[in-house]
């Protein structure tokens, strides 16, 4: 049997910004329609023209673009109750925005056509089948969206059909079902699905789903499974309420799972980036625990694990990480056992011999550490830091002499000032920095002593800061652990520093990412 031609209907534009915190620029939409074309998809939602000012400069800029393979698609509903197709405003708007391709969405549950449209089934139809047609006639390729389709038709299918007919007639390439409350269950689905596709053949049928039960990706390939060819979603499950079906998580099964073919197939090893790309540009933060993208989604810990998966990868990993642009990775923790610490070390360029007394050394180490409340899953960089000094290969780039912070409050602003004092190549440095914050100006002090010796250190930036309250019933006396994410660039890296102190336990980290900063590349 061939495999099955699947085509990708992305609705990240549109049903995507309809999520909390997601808002893009016209700037931003223009990027996004460039980088899913580029990455293969076939149709990209543009929005709704005349909904929005951005939505109408969107469309009348996107007219512009080059587009390689990708759709580009306006969405809009069916004519007014009671009007004409070709006198009806939205319609109009729709045709003005030159897209290719017109999505229209209609009613296919009858307690929405009798309570929330007000008016009758029969006109209902009528709506749905004028208003294809007539974008039809303008030489429109039409998508109709069945809203509402599953709770539909398990409520009066015989209508629910009538109104797919309706849209059939008029001329619509495709019949998307809609899951649009995201409630009903893989069984459901695919049961109708399979259903429809037996009444309209497969090639007419489409799936768009909602993630409300958790289940938008499932019930999605679930359609596919019973004859669905057109998939609708929204790239990392951006969307109303708890968002669309994942495309990044549908694309990869379908391809490697499933066996169906993609324009996009060929560019898998790209999704990790594309996910990253919009999170960004989003300004939000990469879900770590995202199927097949997600920073943790290959990452052992257990050192049993972590020993299986280096003798067969595919024991502990359902595929090759690299297909999907992602890696594997070794956790380090008091789980960990020789040949996890092992590998971690080798991803540093560190050969240990698992046999080794050095590497029992290391491993009792971290295991106090841990208890202590160090933790290095997230702090690699004080990972390597911590082998070099276990095994003598650390070098020592500068030496602390001493540190002062001082926060002051003048008026409604508080300033922090912090003086450092280093040791470096003989010669004791002494440098004061000011910052809002006394991690901050730190930060400054610390750098601003080397950077005359390490001038690299000039592209260093403090990126991200987490504190954590280990031992909460010690009150203000309680260990604190902060973790500190830096970075220039090239590279990112994550330190960790331990104390009862905030202000030193972020001294800790804050060192730690220079010196690792300074083991790469020991002078500029």
């Amino acid at each position: 049997m061939p495999p099955r031609e699947i085509r990708i209907y992305d609705t990240t534009l549109r049903d995507g910004t309809q999520g909390e915190g997601i808002s893009f620029s016209v700037a931003d939409k223009l990027l996004v329609a460039q980088r899913l074309d580029q990455f293969g998809v076939d149709y990209i939602e543009g929005g709704f023209p005349g909904s929005n000012p951005r939505d109408i400069a969107f469309f009348a800029e996107a007219k512009d673009l080059k587009l390689k393979h990708a759709k580009l698609a306006a969405f809009g509903s069916t004519r007014r109750a009671g009007s004409k197709a070709d006198t009806d405003p939205q319609l109009r708007t729709l045709l003005e925005s030159g897209m290719p391709v017109m999505t229209i969405v209609g009613k296919t549950w009858l307690l929405h056509v009798t309570e929330i449209l007000r008016t009758t089934p029969e006109e209902n139809l009528a709506m749905i089948e004028d208003s294809v047609r007539y974008l039809k006639a303008q030489g429109r390729e039409v998508v109709y969206d069945a809203e509402h389709f599953f709770d539909g038709y398990m409520d009066n299918p015989q209508y629910a059909l009538r109104t797919l007919e309706a849209a059939a007639r008029g001329g619509a390439s495709n019949l998307s079902l809609c899951e649009t409350n995201g409630g009903k269950l893989v069984p459901q689905v695919q049961s109708i699905v399979a259903d429809i596709v037996a009444r309209f053949g497969a090639g007419l049928v489409g799936i768009h789903c909602h993630n409300d039960s958790g289940l938008g990706v499932a019930v999605t390939l679930a359609g596919v499974d019973a004859g669905a060819t057109l998939v609708q979603g929204t790239v990392n499950g951006y969307g109303e309420r708890v968002g669309n079906a994942n495309l990044v998580t549908i694309l990869p099964n379908l391809a490697l799972k499933m066996g169906c073919t993609m324009t996009c197939s060929p560019n898998l090893a790209q999704l990790r980036d594309l996910s990253l790309f919009f999170d960004e540009l989003a300004n939000l933060r990469p879900n770590p625990k995202a199927p097949f993208v997600g920073q943790s989604a290959f990452a052992h810990k257990g050192g049993l694990h972590a020993n299986a998966a280096q003798k067969v990868a595919r024991s502990y990993e359902h595929i090759d990480p690299t297909l999907v642009g992602n890696r594997t990775r070794v956790l380090v923790s008091d789980m960990a056992g020789r040949s996890s610490l092992a590998l971690k070390a080798r991803e540093f360029g560190i050969e240990l011999d698992e046999k080794s007394p050095e590497l029992k050394g290391l491993i009792e180490e971290l295991k106090e550490r841990e208890f202590r409340g160090y933790e290095y899953e997230a702090a690699d960089a004080s990972f390597k830091l911590l082998v070099g000094r276990m095994l003598g290969h650390k070098k020592d780039f500068f030496e602390v002499e001493g540190y002062r912070v001082i926060v002051e409050r003048h008026g409604g602003e508080i300033w922090s000032e912090a003086t450092v004092r280093v040791k470096v190549d003989g010669e004791s440095v002494h440098t004061v920095a000011e910052d809002s914050g006394p991690i901050g100006a730190l930060d400054k002090a610390l750098r601003l002593a080397l950077e005359k010796t390490f001038p690299q250190l000039r592209e260093m930036r403090l990126r991200d800061f987490k504190v954590r309250i280990l031992e909460g019933n010690e009150g203000t006396g309680s260990r604190t652990r902060v973790l500190v994410e830096s970075g220039d660039a090239h590279s990112v890296w994550g330190t960790v520093g331990v104390s009862d102190n905030i202000i030193d336990a972020s001294w800790e980290a804050l060192r730690e990412a220079v010196e690792y900063r300074l083991s790469i590349t020991p002078r500029a």
